[in-house]
């Protein structure tokens, strides 16, 4: 992995639909050579997923998320691992994440309405081995995800600033 591979891979996070094409422009590299850059970056997994962020306010189809903050008792010579990989498998967990603080595990969570996401972590995620205690926070507003700010501003209308 090099400096080029990592262009590749910023030009990617910006934009996947960017073409072999439109990046060798930018990197001095032919299009074959950032073509067989990213094939090899695929095959290592550096590259895991490509990957679309929709606003589903937007495309009428909304749903609740919400952030689960766990305490967990890890489990001797496995640590965190073997129940993050339990509550890894769960469809309606889309991250989850290792953290430092009062809690150790933090999910994101989705489900169809507020009834869906509760029965999930009640039934599903609270009662599994060494899970301690659990805190729940619903997502009422996207501002920002993956990058992408999910609001525009009419105009070039600037944020008033105060002192």
């Amino acid at each position: 992995m090099d400096e080029k591979d990592r262009e590749i891979l910023h030009l990617l996070e910006e934009n996947g639909r960017s073409t072999p094409g439109e990046m060798a422009a930018g990197l001095a590299l032919s299009e074959d050579e950032v073509r067989e850059r990213i094939r090899a970056m695929e095959q290592s997994r550096v590259i895991r997923k490509y990957h679309t962020v929709v606003d589903w306010e937007r495309a009428g189809n909304s749903r609740v998320s919400a952030i689960i903050d766990l305490k967990i008792a890890p489990e001797r010579d496995f640590g965190y691992d073997k129940i993050a990989e339990r509550i890894a498998r769960h469809r309606q967990v889309k991250a989850l994440y290792l953290v430092s603080g009062v809690y150790d595990l933090q999910l994101l969570v989705t489900g169809k309405d507020m009834n869906e996401v509760s029965r999930f972590v009640s039934e599903q995620i609270a009662t599994m081995d060494h899970i301690r205690e659990t805190a729940t926070h619903i997502i009422m507003k996207i501002y920002k995800e993956d990058g992408n700010p999910f609001f525009e501003r009419e105009g070039g209308e600037r944020l008033p600033i105060s002192f």
